[in-house]
């Protein structure tokens, strides 16, 4: 029986024909995805759902979803999927990653014109026949200070369009590399310091945990007087009452919007304010943005439903389906290697390199690759996947380095990923046992054998008597349950290393108590 698939949002007529041609049954129904209770009474009868940002895929709609095996989003963020719901459900959500960047850039540049010389307001003044020439007082953009707060696809392209502007561009990003910052031809700044030289502001990173109100009462204290903040990345970025009080109070000279913590936006704390523009979420609406994301996740979603192959998966390993029963446990292990480094590393990276070691090294790396850099990239870049990790590591001037080698010392395969920077490495090692789940076998040359686990604590400290019960005590007292207490040291009295497998997540002020310990030297918590 063929695939069925269920467009439930306004998407490219050419993408319908993609489908058909590559036999798949398609129903277009472009407005279905705005109405919850009718998508989720027919979401049953479809093995994949292809949206764009009017659809939101919740627990609800994977509930009833019985027949899903993919979801497609044409687009970048899939902020409407319930990603841990779909992952659980074992269905595969895919996104297209670099099909809107020149869109989304380019609105970011009208967005900081339109503030710039108050054109909305200006055009709606001069079409109601008022002609108030000199209301409109407005600032050149030349020779002004931009400050891009991420400097990855999209935030390169608007780096280039403002230099072409004769603007001069700082940029904050952790992953920008001193080289590739140079190649661009924008200065590599901290957040503090383009806050307080930047005349306009633009964000371009995803919505996470660490970037969540990165514009908030603090930050925009630090700001210059009269600044001026894009953004059209995403909504929660920037804290919407924070920004109005800054804007009534005149030290915010203006705002360009065009995402909002809830959308769509009926109403909102900044709409009314003379000085802000804003737009409805329309950063990759132009014809050909959504001609190529449209066109490009028929393409994935055709190839996944007829022939097994996974490419843009924000949740799966893009591998063949010849190759998935051998690589899916090595693929786990990769990308928990690297999320464990990418959740221990703030400092850039200059160079990534993973070593194969035994069995592991005769099979497709690249894959194992992918993996290992998207665990590394995620904690910072919820949006990567296997596809646009790599991509993205070159872009920031993080060199990629693979190493094989027929025997493995210790086990049948080994997987080692060491990051380095300029004044330090770190490295992880780990393999796959029989049981088919990912372990880790080496930290920092330290031997310890531990299984990954939803939420772990990670302290190294110096093996001294009494530390192991002072830990105990402390996340007893705090109410945190240990399931598993792994240990590894290098010498008698030398450094040490407890990964602790905890029921439920860890909280900050936990942490902080582990970190504040005698003998202990550093406390993470992490997250798998």
């Amino acid at each position: 029986m063929a695939p069925r698939v269920l467009v439930s949002d306004k998407l490219s007529t050419a993408a319908i024909d993609i489908f058909k041609s590559r036999g798949v049954e398609v129903d277009f129904r472009p407005d279905l995805g705005k109405d919850k209770e009718a998508l989720a009474a027919v979401i049953g009868d479809y093995d994949g759902l292809a949206i764009r940002s009017a659809t939101k895929v919740t627990p609800k709609i994977l509930e009833r979803a019985t027949r899903l095996k993919v979801v497609g989003r044409a687009g970048i963020g899939v902020d409407n999927v319930d990603l841990p719901a779909a992952t659980a459900k074992g269905v595969i959500v895919m996104n297209t990653p670099f099909g809107n960047s020149i869109t989304t850039a380019e609105h970011a540049i009208a967005m900081m014109f339109a503030v710039a010389r108050e054109i909305p307001a200006a055009d709606a003044s001069t079409q109601a026949g008022k002609w108030e020439k000199n209301r409109f007082m407005g600032v050149e953009i030349t020779a002004k200070t931009l400050g891009l707060i991420g400097c990855g696809n999209i935030g390169s392209v608007v780096a280039d369009r403002a230099i072409g502007l004769k603007m001069r561009v700082i940029a904050y990003d952790p992953f920008l590399s001193a080289e590739r910052a140079q190649e661009l031809g924008v200065e590599k700044v901290e957040l503090d310091d383009l806050f307080a030289r930047a005349d306009f502001i633009s964000l371009h990173v995803p919505l996470t945990e660490k970037t969540r109100n990165i514009v908030d009462a603090a930050a925009l204290a630090k700001m210059k007087k009269g600044v001026r903040i894009i953004n059209c990345a995403r909504g929660g970025l920037v804290d919407e009452q924070a920004l109005r009080a800054a804007l009534d109070a005149g030290h915010v000279a203006g705002a360009g919007v065009d995402v909002f913590v809830e959308e769509p936006a009926e109403a909102n704390p900044l709409f009314g304010h003379p000085a802000v523009v804003c737009t409805p979420h329309l950063g990759a609406a132009t014809t050909e943005a959504q001609e190529n994301v449209a066109l490009q996740v028929a393409e994935q979603m055709s190839d996944y439903l007829i022939r097994g192959a996974i490419s843009n998966a924000v949740n799966a390993p893009s591998i063949t389906a010849e190759e998935a029963p051998r690589l899916k446990p090595f693929v786990a292990l990769a990308e928990r290697l690297g999320s464990f480094a990418g959740q221990l590393t703030d400092a850039p990276m200059k160079t990534i390199r993973i070593e194969y070691e035994g069995a592991v090294a005769d099979m497709n790396v690249r894959a194992l690759t992918s993996a290992a850099v998207t665990g590394l990239l995620r904690p910072l870049l919820a949006d990567v996947n296997m596809v646009s990790a790599p991509v993205i590591a070159r872009e920031r001037g993080i060199a990629i380095e693979e190493v094989r080698r027929e025997d493995a010392a210790t086990f049948e395969s080994v997987i080692r990923l060491t990051v380095m920077a300029d004044d330090w490495t770190r490295h992880v090692a780990g393999t796959v046992f029989a049981d088919g789940k990912p372990r880790i076998t080496d930290i920092k040359g330290i031997e310890i054998e531990a299984a990954f686990a939803p939420s772990m604590l990670y302290v190294t400290n110096l093996d001294k008597p009494g530390y192991i019960g002072a830990l105990g005590a402390t996340l007893g007292q705090a109410g945190v349950n240990i399931a598993t207490f792994n240990l590894g040291r290098s010498t008698e009295g030398g450094e040490a290393i407890a990964l602790v497998q905890v029921d439920g997540e860890v909280s900050d002020e936990v942490v902080a108590q582990v970190a504040a310990l005698e003998h202990v030297k550093q406390a993470r918590a992490l997250r798998f």
